[in-house]
């Protein structure tokens, strides 16, 4: 793919990224806490691929911290912009599961599990990962 092209990939995913955001904030907001955090792990994810996008890769899989992690092996520059960012990565990552299905955790239900506190923090560490990645994208 050309540089153009990649560079409307990374948007793409970009934009999708935000209105996963978007879409956390609402969920919160309608004490829906387990799936605004999903949809937070989802903004993180897209914002990620949109930076492998950009360097012309097609990455596979949904952990953050491995979408962090193996930037290196498509672009040095992207991981030592974002690297530090594995723990944040990691921490959205907890979120991918047990947040949709009732046997994700033992014996309650997601809507159980999660409070208004998890939704801001997720929230809040999703807009870490798609500002860092705005910047670097814009570079």
């Amino acid at each position: 793919m050309s540089a153009e092209k990649n560079l409307i990939e990374a948007g793409r995913w970009l934009v999708t990224a935000r209105e996963d955001l978007e879409t956390a904030i609402v969920l919160a907001r309608n004490g829906r806490h387990a799936h605004a955090c999903f949809h937070s792990h989802q903004a993180g994810e897209k914002a990620l691929k949109a930076v492998w996008g950009g360097a012309g890769s097609d990455p596979w899989g949904h952990s953050l911290r491995k979408l962090l992690e193996d930037l290196r092996l498509v672009s040095e520059h992207s991981f030592v912009m974002l690297g530090d960012l594995v723990e944040e990565g990691a921490r959205l990552d907890r979120y991918y599961v047990p947040t949709r299905y009732p046997n994700g955790l033992p014996d309650i239900t997601p809507d159980m599990a999660y409070f208004q506190s998890d939704a801001e923090h997720a929230i809040n560490l999703a807009k870490v990962i798609i500002d860092r990645v705005a910047a670097l994208v814009r570079e």
